[in-house]
């Protein structure tokens, strides 16, 4: 049998041949690709969906005067409420829910509470609710506020009809938005309630635009760096009857308020009258006659004392023309307040600003 030696060349031409033709595939033809997961059978839409509506949360309004949130409702004008604080008027109604509680002299060596109410409008009693002096006028306007009085001397109710302030006056144009409470003689009686002098303001056309002036806050967790330990505080105005005390708590971090050695409280809810901030300030008071009226100057400024934290730091007081009273520090920068309630004694020069506070320091402050 004849072997061809040229076969096994032959063979290796024509397996070569097959693979060529099986690659180029008539020129077309793609090398396989490797298998991939199945396409989904639902098309992609053509747009995306819209998102469903959402409201988003209210922002809740913060106080410029207590730099806490507002729980109820909406900040409104502030009602600068004049408060008797004659010993048959006490306990009062609604002090503990003052933003700003101020306590300054008025004749006789009796003084007088004005409570600047804004943050609370749901305060269900207000008062006993007194006159109005020159003086009052000018710390209520301070913060933008209505004045909320009964009555006030000649020099007060002139300067109500001449400037057109913004006043209700229960003898006057505002005695339905107050009432006397039967449990008590007059004159130490009459009460209103924030829901009450709001609506009243509304009617009366004062619940327009307003400018309302705020504190500068600080951090409630920071401490106090400056100043002197001061747990304890004792004010005197001139009688014995209105000797004004504080005593700090560390758990409340507030200084409640004590009047004749014993707790303030509001009758409204038995709560502690108390404030984060007190200052103690100094002013010029001139008698004017012989009612014992009072000229007290609430402008030019003077020693001041703050007590916040159980400790107190000296400075100055000063007031800009449309602005409230604020604190400054000796350095020249306005003390920054905590969060909270701020109360402001407005005490005589004479016969000098520090014999009228006594204050008790502690080894540690707190």
């Amino acid at each position: 049998m004849m072997i061809n030696r040229n076969y096994p060349r032959l063979l290796t031409g024509l397996m070569l041949a097959s693979m060529l033709l099986s690659a180029c595939g008539g020129g077309n033809a793609a090398p396989e690709a490797a298998p991939t997961p199945a396409a989904s059978a639902t098309p992609l839409p053509s747009a995306l969906p819209e998102a469903s509506p959402t409201t988003a949360p209210p922002v809740q309004q913060v106080s410029g005067l207590t730099g806490l949130p507002v729980q109820e409702g909406s900040l409104t004008r502030p009602l600068a409420v004049m408060i008797n604080n004659a010993p048959a008027a006490r306990p009062q109604s609604g002090i503990s829910e003052a933003d700003v509680l101020y306590e300054v002299l008025a004749e006789g060596g009796i003084t007088r509470l004005v409570g600047i109410f804004q943050s609370h409008t749901g305060v269900v009693k207000i008062g006993p609710i007194r006159s109005i002096r020159p003086y009052l006028i000018d710390l209520g306007e301070s913060f933008g506020g209505i004045t909320v009085h009964a009555g006030g001397s000649p020099a007060a109710y002139a300067i109500l009809q001449r400037q057109k302030k913004a006043d209700m006056d229960e003898i006057g144009n505002a005695g339905a938005y107050f009432w006397r409470d039967k449990e008590r003689k007059a004159p130490h009686n009459l009460y209103s309630n924030a829901a009450k002098l709001l609506e009243g303001a509304d009617k009366l056309g004062y619940s327009g635009s307003f400018e309302v002036p705020s504190y500068v806050f600080t951090d409630p967790d920071y401490l106090p760096t400056e100043g002197q330990a001061a747990v304890s505080l004792d004010i005197h105005f001139l009688l014995q009857s209105y000797k004004v005390g504080y005593n700090y708590s560390t758990e409340r971090r507030t200084y409640a308020r004590l009047v004749n050695g014993k707790p303030h409280l509001d009758l409204n809810n038995n709560n502690p009258v108390e404030a984060a901030n007190i200052m103690v300030i100094g002013a010029d008071h001139k008698v004017l006659d012989d009612v014992g009226r009072l000229q007290i100057d609430v402008e030019l400024g003077g020693e001041a004392l703050l007590f916040q934290r159980g400790t107190v730091i000296s400075g100055k007081w000063a007031r800009k023309p449309d602005d409230m009273i604020r604190f400054v520090k000796q350095d020249g920068t306005e003390a920054l307040m905590y969060p909270g309630i701020t109360h402001v004694l407005i005490v005589p020069n004479s016969p000098s600003f520090a014999s009228h506070i006594e204050y008790t320091a502690s080894a540690t402050p707190q």
